[in-house]
Order: structure tokens, then sequence, then C-alpha cells
């Protein structure tokens, strides 16, 4: 039985169901023009269910039936679901990235949350920027929530060769322009690589962020890994909202679930994932609604003392299927208990170690030991110098390691039309030395600081055989990707970062040991440079693109909105 910390009076949604007045009337005779009897809703906790579904969005295409199995569990508990369509932000179709609507859609849940008569909320999400999307909302709204992962879809595979999603795309592509593949190989492929429902089933972005949220104890333990078409995925959504009526009685918020503790676990799971480097500006962001600071520097510090034990592509080599049938993140968090703290509280009203009880890891090659890891340290690097005053990322176990420690000339684009004419020019003059350099794709710059970063190898290069290559530029990549990359350069080019003095020919150090980057010019000259480049014209004349550029925050902050950013909500609405 539920240790109830309200009573029926208590319930938010009474404010506009249990008056006697005129007002009330109205909203309890349009529940019965829906035609639901007043047992339904009467004297019930009323869960919003934020569904992210959309006609053009694979990774959700199975929430219309998982809605459902949440609505199950809510009733079945006592409660009275009410659905609440959100953004869908499909990450392969919505352009030019789904990134430039991460705070609407944050923006979005909170007002959804706040202007409905509900007491608690089931937020659908998996693709990538619907997860800390819809957290960031909930967060600022802060009723009882919980996630629901919309889970990795099944393996690919094309000639007998199982295929990740994203990571093998990038691989096989650069074969393909190398002419080591034919165009039936190249068909075949694509109609095998992504099968079901579901988000990518290597560790990118998605599973990097369910991980995440659930190591932050905002979902269920064990779902983030849960495959979208199997079985235990619609147990599960089912069980979110038997849980969710009975954290509204309880009170359970993400206040009371969210501090310092379960910051580090999700810092320490993600560096076991060698997880996405998106990681870093959503949990900035995420935290910073919760009124916790995160700072660069701790994805690097904790990248020190974290072993990466998950052998996942795009670093490793297994699939999300295998970790899950491997244990999942339970499994993987028990191997890392010693560094984790146990006692940070969950969704589930106990504390993170109870969620771990009875489990074990089933495959010590999929989620190894700690003193047999992929990598002893270092899944992710940040570093800083005079070309990256506020820092940039590097994913290490996915470069070439003798690209770690390099020197080389820059090769500077200012565009990605420009860069993509260039690297399809089989007489452009580049070596495997040079550094390339993507500028004004960044935040403002971008817009969105779209997933450009994975900057294509020259296709002259291809064919003698290079695969990989320093690449730098203010924008970000796909988890899913890998190579020599370094992104989030802060501040962007855009907004006058020391990315905009670079030229052509100038040597640009990489010393990734030493946390260090470096633009060979004085400063007087990086300075003159700067103040003589000229961005691109993001003055929007109106809409949504004008609010982003002028209050969206720099990568190291996160990329928030200024007017967004912490702890604290807002009154609740008038009821007249």
């Amino acid at each position: 039985m539920t240790a109830r910390k309200k009573t029926l009076g208590d319930l938010r949604s009474q404010r506009w169901f249990g008056a006697t007045d005129l007002r009330s009337f109205g909203h309890r005779s349009r529940m019965l023009q829906m035609g639901y009897e007043r047992a339904d809703f009467t004297g019930k906790p009323i869960v919003g269910i934020i569904n992210t579904w959309s006609d053009i969005n694979p990774c959700h295409l199975h929430f219309r039936e998982r809605v459902e199995q949440v609505k199950r569990g809510v009733w079945q508990a006592g409660g009275f679901p009410i659905e609440l369509p959100a953004l869908s932000l499909s990450e392969n179709f919505v352009k030019p990235t789904t990134m430039l609507y991460r705070n609407l859609l944050a923006m979005e849940v909170e007002e959804l949350l706040r202007q409905h008569p509900v007491d608690g909320a089931v937020l659908m999400g998996g693709c990538d920027k619907t997860t800390p999307g819809t957290v960031m909302g909930g967060i600022s709204m802060n009723l009882p929530m919980i996630f629901l992962p919309a889970g990795p879809m099944m393996r690919g595979h094309s000639g007998g060769t199982i295929l990740g999603s994203g990571s093998d795309v990038w691989k096989y592509w650069a074969e393909k322009e190398a002419g080591n593949i034919t165009t039936q190989e190249w068909n075949d492929m694509e109609a095998g690589i992504a099968r079901s429902a579901g988000t990518c089933m290597t560790m990118g972005t998605a599973s990097t962020m369910t991980s995440i949220t659930e190591a932050l104890g905002l979902s269920l333990p064990g779902s983030a890994s849960i495959p979208a078409a199997d079985a235990d995925h619609p147990r599960m959504a089912g069980a979110c909202g038997r849980r969710i009526v009975e954290m509204i009685w309880e009170d359970l918020k993400p206040s009371d679930i969210l501090d310092r503790r379960s910051i580090d676990n999700a810092l320490v799971v993600h560096n076991a994932l060698a997880g996405s480097t998106n990681a870093m500006i959503h949990l900035v962001a995420m935290a910073g609604r919760a009124g916790i600071p995160v700072k660069l520097t701790e994805f690097d510090d904790f990248a020190q003392k974290v072993p990466v034990i998950a052998n996942l592509r795009p670093s490793g080599q297994w699939l999300m299927e295998d970790f899950h049938i491997a244990g999942g993140i339970r499994a993987l968090m028990v191997r890392l208990a010693p560094l984790l703290h146990l006692d940070a509280r969950s969704v589930t009203g106990a504390t993170i170690g109870d969620g771990l009880a009875g489990m074990k890891v089933f495959n010590d090659d999929v989620i190894r030991p700690l003193d047999r890891p992929i990598v002893s340290m270092g899944g992710t690097a940040i570093l800083y110098g005079n070309l990256a005053p506020d820092g940039c990322v590097i994913k290490p176990p996915a470069a070439d390691p003798r690209f770690l420690n390099h020197t080389g000339p820059a090769l500077v684009f200012d565009s990605y039309d420009a860069m993509n004419a260039a690297v399809n020019d089989l007489t452009l003059d580049v070596t495997p030395d040079h550094v390339m350099i993507l500028r004004n794709a960044g935040p403002i710059g971008g817009p969105g600081m779209p997933e450009w970063g994975m900057l294509p190898i020259p296709k002259v290069l291809l064919r003698q055989g290079v695969r990989d290559m320093v690449r730098i530029s203010d924008a970000r990549m796909s988890g899913t990707s890998y190579g020599a990359c370094i992104l989030h350069v802060a501040p962007e080019s855009a907004a006058g970062g020391p990315l905009a003095a670079v030229r052509d020919g100038d040597l640009i150090t990489v010393d990734v040991p030493g946390r260090r980057i470096h633009l060979h010019l004085d400063e007087a000259e990086i300075v003159a440079r700067v103040k003589a480049f000229v961005p691109p014209d993001r003055a929007y004349p109106r809409g949504y693109n004008r609010l982003f550029a002028q209050h969206v925050r720099q990568a190291h902050e996160g990329c928030d909105f200024d007017f967004l950013e912490g702890a604290g909500g807002i009154p609740e609405p008038e009821i007249h």
C-alpha cells in the first residue's frame, strides 16, 4: 500500500474539478461531453501523458500502442490518464537540426503540464532531443514525473553482416566513396540497417540520454535498454502508468530525486558507456533546470577515473540488443557500484542501489569487468586553448590514436556547402595531416548547432586508403559517429570565437593527453582577424529562429535559453 502524503483535496487537478462553482461545472460538463462517466475522473489523480509520436518519427513509431499501455497502467492504479501530444522531433527528418527545437519542446512540455489539470506526468521520448527536451520541461514544472524511453531498434543486417545504424552508415559510405562497395550492396544495406521501431541501436545520443536519465533516477530501473520490439517494452509502459499514480500520492517530484549524487551517477554512467558527446550539452542543461551547476571540466574529471566498460559501437563491438541481453543498464551499474552513489533516490521511491538488487552481468565481453575495460580512462576529453577558450570536446576511443597528438595545417570552410563541394573534388589539395575546419555551425551560426561535426574525409584521401583525420568545428556530431572529430568549440565563430581567426595553412596543434588545442598565432593577430570576420546573418526578422538566436547559450553552458535556466517554478494558472 502506497504511503500517501496527499489527500484527494491536495491534488492539483481538484482546482479544476473539485469546486462547486460555475467554472468547475464547465470543466466537468466537458468531460461528460467526451463520453466519460463521472466515476472515470472524479476523485482520481489525473496523469498527463506527454506523447512525442508522429507519422514521421520511426524512433517513436510504436508510441501509438505504448500510450494505450501507459493508460492501462494508470487505470489499473486508480488514476485517470489524458494524452497530451507534443513535438515529435524526428532526428532523421527535422532540418536543419532537432537541436534547434529541443528548447521549444522543453517549453511545450512545461506549459502543457501547467495549463492542464494534471497531477503528474509520464514523459514518452527517446529520439535524441526528446529525452532532454521532455525531461527539462518536466524538471521545471516539478510535478511527479517518470520518463518512458522509446528503446533501441533491432539489430540491422545485410549480406550476413550485422549493422549498427549511424556508425556503419559512415563506415560503409567511406568504402562506397572509395569504390569498394557496389551500388547494389549499398542499396541492400539501406534496406537492412533499420528493421523495427525504436532509436539507433548503437550507443548514440538516444541510448546515451535514456541511460543517463535512468542513472539520474527518473526512469524505472532497467527500462533504458529494453528494445522497442521486445515484449518487455509494453510491460514496462504499463508499469510506468501504475507507478506514476503512486508517485502522485507520495508527492515524489524531480526536486526530491535530483541532487549532486544523481548528477555524479549520470557522469559515471556516461563515461562507462563512452556515451555520445551530445550528452555534455544536454546534461548541463538538464541539471541546470534543477539548479545544479555542471561544468564541462567535470566530464573530463570523471573520464579520468571511470573506465569504459560497455563494449558498444561506435567505440566498441556490440549493439544495444546485445547489451540488453547482457543485463543492460542495471548490470552496467552493478559493475560500477564502487563508483556510484547507491543511496541516490529514484522514481521507485527507493534508492538506486535498491533497484540493482539481484542483478548480475550475463556477458563479460559486452559489459566488461572494471579491471578489463575497453579503455582504462578517457572516454571523453575536454580540450582548452587559444582556439577554444571555453572548451571543446573529443571522444578519444573513437579516434585513430595517432591523431590524439597532432600538428597540421588548417583547411578552412565557412559553410557546409563549401565543405561538401570541396571533399568531392578529386583535385583538392589535401593531405592526411591537414586539419579540416568547419565554422559558422554553432548554436547561433548553424543555426541550432547541427550534427555536421563528423566532416567527411575528402574523396581523394578515401581512395588513398585514409579513413580518419583531425576535424574541428563549432558543430555537434551524431552520437553514432566516430573519428578524430573535435566538437563544440566555444565560443562559436558566429559569436566572435577564435575559430573565426583560422585561415588555410595556419598550424593547429591537438594534444589530447595534455588537454590542449592551440592555434599557432599570437594573440594580437587572432584578435585582429576575429574583428575582421563577417559571420552569417542571423538577425531573423520574426519567429522562433529570432527567439533562438537572441537567447540561446553557448555549448559549454548547455545551449538552454537564458530565460529558462535555473530552478524555480512559475505560479499556477488562475482558474476563473
